[in-house]
């Protein structure tokens, strides 16, 4: 059944229609009884939907897909992934639908996605559902990633279908309603490359240039204008996660973007204390997807990247090759003049201070961090109110203050702008003691505390009276930190 989506928006079936060797048409299954659970209006008005359409029951199936919005096309995507390293050439959408694509009023194309709409031709054995929890954990840390100003995928709704999910126990199942400016990834250009068509490649290409980086194909090379462009973008991107101590958790080729947003919000979670080496996923058995190794990966699936794009860059391989080498070098370099950057603002450093003094203080900061097992969050946070002269909030947090002190004295007469550290220093995470709670609470019925939740994580840098709980690191019993990835 199709309808309208009683709004201004219309959709459109783009990939669907320009990529058919990509794209299976199918329907989400019928749900028994969908209950909205949460709804971004934020978002929706944004996107020109009409949020009380979306509450109403009509509304509340197409967001599940359940009544398909005319001119839509849903289709499971193909891709490939390399998955903790191992290929799987045709992973795709196992539970996943793309209804369609929308145009905002500002004339910028966005995915409207399913997550949970049921199993596919490429579901691999799974069930193709999703369970309220991990479904509303996606809403809580995409919406905490946006608020913080890191490009994400959107959420704009989760949907409890009355169905229950076999996971280790029964759950209550519901769909999440996602919002991204695409769902290319690296590995939908493995995929391509994989079927041995050029031309498929070659359109998957210029798909991407016309969504994400239209300057490309005025370029004199425009493929590898994409490359370098996707370069920057995950060099830009990984640095910001850095910065806040997110640890995506499972960065796999299906899992990084074209687009350079951040996707798949399953096995993640932020640092409370902070550590190189935190692996916060059920499945991550040797670290591969750690807190310190995300630059690495991401470097490492922009090779795959590259190698898939190889044929669009030069017909001379040796000198495809090059040009794929000389491109991918610029990622260590970007990546490292974004986290320099983007610590000196933590710090609160003054513009043009000479590397040779920021880099020393960057490094002892971060080395009396690990050293004393303090919160990340926390610390940062603090600083602007030791920069303010009230110096027991961060010498609290160091269980040996002495060789913090000599670093704050060195540090402190740069002069370190208060004001602008709190502008980069969120008071507000997704704190995993938190999440948990409102997943919990959630599961069980009650939505109060992910409401909770929600308000305080999307105003990450805006402290407020009452929200005093949400600031506060993890209980000493809270003990290690494992997700999963839901399915």
């Amino acid at each position: 059944m199709t309808a309208a989506a009683h709004s201004t928006v219309a959709f459109d079936g783009r990939f669907a229609r320009e990529l058919t060797e990509m794209a299976i048409p199918w329907q989400a299954e019928t749900a028994p009884d969908p209950r909205l659970l949460v709804l971004n209006e934020p978002l929706a008005a944004e996107l020109g939907l009409d949020a009380a359409y979306l509450r109403d029951p009509d509304g509340v199936r197409l967001l599940i897909g359940n009544l398909v919005p005319s001119g839509a096309t849903p289709v499971a995507q193909a891709y490939t992934g390399h998955q903790f390293g191992w290929l799987a050439p045709r992973l795709g959408d196992g539970r996943a639908l793309l209804l369609g694509e929308i145009t905002d009023a500002s004339g910028h194309l966005h995915d409207v996605h399913l997550k949970g709409s049921g199993r596919t031709p490429f579901a691999r054995g799974g069930d193709g559902l999703a369970a309220v929890g991990p479904m509303l954990r996606e809403f809580i840390v995409s919406e905490a990633m946006h608020a913080l100003g890191i490009p994400t995928t959107r959420s704009l709704a989760v949907v409890a279908t009355g169905r229950q999910v076999l996971r280790e126990t029964l759950l209550p199942g519901a769909v999440l309603t996602r919002i991204a400016s695409s769902h290319l990834r690296v590995g939908s250009f493995q995929y391509a490359r994989a079927t041995g068509e050029t031309n498929l490649l070659r359109r998957l290409a210029d798909h991407a240039i016309a969504r994400h980086y239209p300057g490309a194909a005025e370029a004199e090379q425009p493929y590898l204008a994409l490359f370098q462009a996707v370069v920057a973008a995950q060099a830009s991107l990984v640095a910001q996660w850095m910065l806040v101590g997110f640890v995506h958790g499972v960065m796999n080729t299906d899992n990084m973007t074209i687009s350079g947003e951040t996707i798949d919000y399953g096995p993640c979670a932020f640092l409370d204390i902070f550590d190189p080496a935190a692996v916060y996923s059920s499945i991550d058995e040797t670290g591969r997807y750690s807190y310190r190794n995300q630059p690495v990966m991401a470097e490492w699936n922009l090779t795959r990247l590259a190698e898939s794009l190889l044929p669009l860059f030069d017909n001379e391989q040796e000198r495809a090759v090059d040009l794929a080498q000389e491109s991918l070098a610029a990622f260590r370099r970007q990546y490292s003049a974004a986290w320099s950057a983007g610590m000196a603002a933590k710090l609160g450093l003054p513009d043009g201070l000479d590397d040779d003094v920021a880099s020393p203080l960057v490094d002892e900061v971060l080395s009396l961090l690990q050293q004393g097992r303090v919160d990340h969050t926390l610390f940062f946070r603090s600083l602007s109110a030791f920069a303010r002269g009230d110096t027991g909030p961060a010498r609290s947090l160091l269980p040996d203050p002495s060789a913090f002190e000599a670093w704050a004295e060195r540090w402190s007469a740069l002069g370190p702008d208060a004001d602008a550290m709190d502008r980069v220093n969120p008071a507000y995470i997704p704190r995993n003691h938190l999440v948990e709670e409102a997943l919990a609470a959630a599961t069980g019925g009650d939505l109060e505390p992910l409401g909770r939740l929600l308000d305080a994580v999307t105003q990450p840098y805006d402290e407020r009276p009452g929200l005093e709980r949400y600031a506060a690191g993890a209980p000493g019993d809270f003990g290690a930190y494992r997700t999963f990835c839901g399915t």
